[in-house]
């Protein structure tokens, strides 16, 4: 995880040196802001990754002498059978859509998005998944 945090602050200068430069050469604003919330979100990465490999042990990415099977095993927990990011998305869809069409969708897609919130965050606390 170092090498990625250290890739993703290489970034992020990188993308403010040209949100500069762009802002200053074409005095536009919409693409400058782009820019600079793309070095924003450049640096939370690098942050974040950076941080967390001081928390955590050295990975096989991190060892220049390791081998891809260095690196398997577990990568972690998915969920193998999840509804719920389907009814997110619809109702993430039509909210978007209220936009451009009308607010009024927003009444049909409000309880879609509180559904498959609640739903996703619940979902080992039910049926055959529930611990004991």
């Amino acid at each position: 995880m170092k090498i990625q945090g250290k890739m993703f602050m290489w970034l992020s200068l990188f993308i403010l040196v040209m949100a500069v430069v762009y802002g200053v050469w074409s005095k536009e604003p919409a693409g400058t802001t782009a820019l600079f919330l793309a070095f924003g979100l450049a640096i939370m990465i690098g942050f974040y990754l950076g941080f967390t490999a001081k928390r955590v042990d050295a990975g096989a990415q991190d060892n220049k002498n390791a081998d891809v099977a260095d690196d398997a095993g577990e990568v972690g927990f998915f969920s193998p059978h999840s509804w719920q990011p389907l009814f997110l998305g619809i109702g993430g869809a039509f909210a978007f859509m209220s936009i451009a069409i009308g607010w009024w969708l927003m009444f049909f897609s409000a309880p879609l998005i509180l559904l498959g919130l609640f739903g996703w965050v619940f979902e080992y606390y039910r049926g055959e998944n529930r611990t004991q």
